[in-house]
Order: structure tokens, then sequence, then C-alpha cells
């Protein structure tokens, strides 16, 4: 963190990750942070000065910290009530914004949101999109991240595979403006390598 504060970076996206398939002993006079609010914890002590190693002449750290929020639950999760319990520490520990993981149904956001201010949650939610691009994906999206993929949506691009590009940008299209009109200003998109179908998105919908 020190590092990324000497480079100018400021605003970071706290995640605990998956988990390594190899995990060394740790020293007794260290500790490790086992979920992203540990590591929220630990960031928010730098924005105060306080480190892990005490530092002399040690300043405080400007930092803007946001952290992810699974709208279908995190798979680890047992419910989504206790996932949002599970977020809600997380800002509690300091977090400024939440980025939600991909999904595919924006009512699912909606309620998401709802619960999360129910829960006391009120800093900004900025919802997560993903562009489908390919027939392959229908299966590969829902194993990798967990979520769940409407039905129609699924029929449509099985039906007709060589128009999946074509009907997973429609899709994102209708996401977009519903949350757009929903008063969601800001949107994340996982590009993972279909940065032409993401400007493509953005281009369309600002011509509206």
């Amino acid at each position: 963190m020190i590092e990324l504060s000497f480079l100018g970076i400021h605003n970071v996206l706290a995640l605990r990750g998956d988990s390594p398939n190899f995990e060394k002993e740790v020293r007794r006079d260290r500790s490790i942070n086992g979920y992203a609010a540990d590591l929220v914890s630990q960031i928010s002590d730098l924005k105060k000065g306080i480190f892990l190693d005490e530092i002399s002449d040690s300043h405080s750290l400007d930092f803007c910290v946001g952290v992810a929020g699974y709208p279908e639950k995190h798979f680890e999760a047992a419910n989504l009530k206790l996932d949002v319990l599970a977020l809600k520490k997380k800002v509690d520990a300091g977090a400024d914004y939440v980025v939600t993981q991909m999904f595919f149904d924006n009512q699912k956001f909606f309620d998401f949101v709802k619960a999360c201010r129910e829960a006391g949650i009120t800093v900004p939610i900025i919802p997560g999109l993903k562009v489908l691009r390919s027939a392959g994906q229908v299966k590969s999206v829902p194993k990798t991240f967990h979520v769940d993929l409407p039905e129609e949506l699924v029929d449509e691009t099985l039906a007709t595979p060589e128009h999946a590009s074509q009907i997973g940008q429609n899709w994102a299209r209708k996401q977009l403006t519903g949350l757009l009109e929903a008063g969601f200003k800001n949107i994340h998109f996982y590009i993972m390598n279909d940065t032409p179908l993401v400007v493509e998105l953005v281009n369309g919908v600002r011509k509206l």
C-alpha cells in the first residue's frame, strides 16, 4: 500500500481473492487477512497513519476503498441475508463504496440494494455488468462466477448461437438502460478482452 501511495494510486478495491492452492505457515509475529473486512481495516489504519510495523516519521495514507458485493450472494455464504451482513462488516471497517459481481437480471440487483439499505449500508453501490459474446459463455460464466443467467437469455442464445454476440449486446443494452433510468449513473463493466463490445454498447446508449 505504501508503494501504491508513492505511485499516486489512491483508489483500491479490497478483495480477499481466491484461496491459493498452497498456504505457507504464518510466522508467530505476523497475522493474515482471512477476510476482505480484515484488509479494509488494515487500509483504514493506514489512513490514520497506523502501520503493522512501527515506522519513524510515518504519515497517514490517503485511500478510497471499494469492496465487492454479490446480488446473488457469494457462493460461500449460506444465504443472501448473511452475505449482506458480511458486506456491512466491510463497510463498517471503512469501505467507501461497493462494486457488485456481474448479474444478468436487474431485479436481483434492485432487491440486493434494498436489502443493503435495510441493513444500514449507505455507501454507493455500483452495479457490475458483463456482455456475453458467445454461446460457450452461457456455460462458462455461471460455472466460473457463480451467477444465474435468465432463461430467456439462455434460450435465445442456444437457439441461434451464431448470433450470440448480438444477443448479448442487446441484453446488456436493456440492462444498462434500465439501470440508468433507475438512477444508477456509475456502471462497472467486466470487460475480459471484450473491449469493442463494451465501447459499442456505451456509445450506443449515449446516442439515446
